[in-house]
């Protein structure tokens, strides 16, 4: 396959990279309440709010690439999976700055007060069930129109295996009520669910313990 020329956004504080899944991510993930509400005002604007969320995937595969896994697939345009792994503190403490900047300089006031407001409280929900050490399955997109060919489970396949290789627990948290089922299938479970208070949505939080070698990674 001839490898696409990526697209280059510039603004006056970045420039980034846009990947060839970007658009997947941004139709699969609209309508995801995490991902309205960091749109704020610009929620009921198509245009500007997908222009902010193209922004903020095109960040965050990037930052899936420089500290943990960014997995496409054979065709790069339908789909990613983004893993956040364990840093050492002085790389996570540039990593938080970085993404401090980029969510300031493409998010309105609210919806930058939103992301926080709902970061914090996952992230404090989720401490009491995975260790500091779990890696993290951030985003999984795939493209509306390529759902139903497995193309969910090939974005899951490089990684999960790698994370059994070194003993690490993976977990993720997802708003959806369709998706459990599918997670399921690869070996995570439901631990808990909770109701998110910015949004007013619930959401599943899920992990994945490590398997032994001698079984096979994938079920």
């Amino acid at each position: 396959m001839k490898a696409l020329a990526p697209e280059v956004l510039k603004t006056s504080k970045h420039v980034l990279t846009i990947d060839p899944a970007v658009a997947s991510a941004v139709a699969a993930l609209e309508n995801d309440p995490f991902y309205i509400s960091i749109c704020g005002g610009y929620v009921h604007e198509p245009v500007r709010r997908r222009t902010v969320l193209t922004r903020y995937f095109a960040y965050s595969i990037q930052e899936g690439q420089d500290i943990g896994r960014c997995v496409h697939l054979a065709d790069p345009t339908l789909g990613v999976a983004v893993w956040l792994l364990p840093q050492a503190p002085d790389v996570q403490s540039r990593a938080a700055h970085n993404k401090r900047v980029l969510l300031e300089s493409t998010l309105d006031t609210e919806g930058c007060a939103n992301y926080y407001r709902i970061v914090s409280f996952m992230r404090a929900k989720a401490a009491n069930v995975v260790d500091d050490d779990a890696w993290y399955l951030s985003i999984v997109a795939v493209d509306p129109a390529a759902r139903g060919q497995g193309l969910g489970r090939k974005l899951l396949e490089p990684t999960v295996p790698e994370a059994d290789r070194v003993n690490a627990t993976c977990y993720l948290e997802t708003f959806s009520p369709r998706n459990p089922s599918f997670y399921e299938r690869l070996g995570f479970s439901t631990k808990a669910r909770f109701t998110e208070p910015t949004t007013g949505a619930d959401y599943a939080l899920m992990v994945r313990h490590p398997r032994p070698l001698t079984e096979n990674s994938m079920p």
